[in-house]
């Protein structure tokens, strides 16, 4: 297996890979081909994919404003699951964040990914109860829930 910081010409293959995880939320715009390569465009060193016989098995999408990040869309083929693919996907990041300067990660996990909720809480992402996360479409967005 191989990490390797994502390319906008993986969007096709990544795409098919988060319909394929449960628990994934994911909007006709932002993650739209247009969306994602706009994301990469502005988060060079920070989106990583691994690749396991030239086939995508795992992504991770990361961005910063200098001084905290927030990490999207972590996935890994449900095929694949269990052989250390998500934390080192995580470790990419967080290797990247660290050369970059950056101190802090966030990130959102639905309540009920049961498994993804496990995994960040493995890898010591604590669940923060003092806050509300709030947001606001300016645009109309499709939500596609896998």
């Amino acid at each position: 297996m191989e990490i390797r910081l994502m390319r906008t010409d993986d969007y096709g293959p990544v795409r098919g890979l988060w319909l394929s995880c449960a628990g994934m939320g994911l909007n006709d715009r932002d993650d739209s081909e247009a969306g994602i390569s706009a994301f990469l465009a502005r988060n060079p060193e920070t989106c990583f994919v691994a690749e396991d016989g030239g086939k995508i098995v795992g992504a991770i999408l990361c961005g910063n404003d200098g001084r905290r990040a927030f990490i999207y869309h972590t996935a890994v083929s449900p095929l694949c699951r269990k052989r250390g693919i998500g934390r080192a996907l995580v470790g990419a990041v967080e290797d990247a964040l660290v050369r970059l300067g950056i101190s802090k990660a966030a990130l959102v996990v639905f309540s009920r990914n049961e498994a993804g909720n496990a995994f960040w809480e493995k890898l010591g992402f604590t669940e923060r109860t003092d806050l509300s996360y709030r947001n606001k479409a300016f645009v109309e967005l499709r939500r596609i829930d896998t």
